[in-house]
């Protein structure tokens, strides 16, 4: 799973393109002063999925006629349009990762995600070794396809396993079932050299002994990484009209606890909140958003953050799939474009660096959001007194309180 950067389906109307901007007036004099750019990496949304999931909140849609009726060439036209037209803003920039997420990218054939990495390649500055993720569905799986993509270019594979209990797996709504998980994974493993498994805990009806029997099947796969997410109602989603029962809060909190302790024995290190990895396969594309470095997006719905001298820009892509490729395909995909306001920096940058274990270094901040420490200097003393975090002259980290009650953490940081 991808960072939720893309909005619910109650996110506002994208009825009308935004306005078409010069880059010259992302370029103009502003109120911050950011001393060089952050990485970049390359966001592409493939919006269509089998089914939609009862939790899903991304802007996902399901494919009428199944996998065949997809407007692959057409939706891959559109996103080279929408990354032609966006190349003004990320002029000369490398880019050091690409995330293919969705939707469930592996509807598409291994020969259009070959025609979409070469488009790219094309077009952008890519870092040689950069790292190509793609979002996979176990319902999805065919034999070989995992190594076609592989083929195509594609260096990591996340599959969105969320459970290998069939109870589960048809509480969440999910098309694929334990079998086909298992054959999903065992083909990633022989295709990849790093690959994630999407995990998710606290279902409904499940209970710690049941939490415990999916990860320990999960880690004897020997992934290198794994994200597991607590399963939470989102607002616009089929659960948030009719809510599941799930397990209280302190049966969750049990379950994270022994999540932290079984992945630790197994060798696999909790560098973020919801990221558990070996040495050395830590998500590339994922961790720069945790360090609030820039991303452009492109494809349905897709969000933007891309930094300039004096501003910080954020964009939406249009969210439905037929009227994107329509704009797109026109020259202006872009539903919404805004400047982010000073006075929101602190509070964005730390939604962000405080889920990473490691934290964030000071210099990190100003680099990054173009603004003095004095405009976090009261939120720290606020967060230390508090005991959530722990700092010195150069770093701050979240502590274990901090890494518990991250939300109360982050808040410290909302403008007055």
């Amino acid at each position: 799973m991808s960072i939720p950067i893309l909005p619910a389906d109650g996110s506002p109307d994208d009825a009308a393109p935004a306005p078409l901007r010069d880059v010259r007036h992302s370029m103009r004099p502003g109120v911050l002063s950011l001393g060089s750019l952050p990485p970049l990496s390359l966001y592409v949304h493939l919006p269509w999925c089998l089914r939609k999931c009862p939790y899903c909140d991304f802007n996902s849609h399901e494919a009428q006629g199944g996998r065949g009726a997809l407007p692959e060439q057409r939706y891959l036209d559109a996103l080279m349009a929408d990354l032609e037209a966006a190349l003004p803003l990320i002029w000369g920039r490398t880019v050091h990762s690409v995330f293919i997420g969705g939707g469930t990218p592996s509807l598409f054939s291994p020969a259009a995600i070959d025609q979409l990495i070469g488009g790219v390649r094309a077009r952008l500055r890519l870092e040689a070794d950069a790292e190509i993720t793609l979002e996979a569905n176990p319902g999805t799986f065919e034999k070989e396809r995992f190594r076609a993509y592989r083929a195509a270019g594609v260096t990591r594979l996340s599959i969105g396993v969320q459970s290998f209990d069939d109870r589960f797996l048809s509480a969440l709504g999910r098309v694929h079932d334990r079998a086909q998980a298992l054959a999903a994974v065992e083909e990633a493993a022989q295709a990849f050299d790093t690959f994630n498994l999407d995990i998710m805990y606290a279902l409904p009806g499940q209970g710690l002994e049941d939490l415990e029997r999916d990860v320990a099947l999960a880690l004897s796969l020997g992934p290198p990484h794994i994200s597991i997410y607590h399963l939470t109602i989102e607002p616009n989603t089929y659960f948030a009209k009719f809510p599941p029962r799930l397990p209280e809060d302190d049966q969750a909190y049990a379950m994270l606890d022994r999540i932290t302790e079984m992945t630790g024995a197994a060798g696999l290190q909790r560098y973020e909140v919801s990221a558990y990895a070996r040495p050395g396969h830590a998500c590339v594309h994922n961790t720069n958003y945790w360090r609030f470095g820039d991303y452009l997006g492109i494809g349905a719905g897709a969000h933007s953050k891309i930094s300039f001298a004096h501003r910080i820009v954020r964009q939406v892509r249009t969210r439905d799939p037929q009227r994107y490729m329509d704009r797109a395909l026109a020259g202006n995909a872009v539903a919404q474009d805004h400047e982010v306001k000073r006075a929101d920096l602190p509070f964005e940058f730390m939604l962000n660096a405080l889920r990473l274990r490691d934290g964030f270094a000071l210099q990190d901040f100003t680099e990054r959001t173009g603004l003095p420490l004095s405009a976090i200097a009261g939120a720290l003393a606020e967060a230390e007194r508090k005991g959530l975090i722990a700092r010195d002259a150069a770093h701050v980290r979240p502590t274990e309180r901090g890494f518990d009650f991250l939300s109360d953490l982050q808040e410290l940081f909302l403008p007055d």
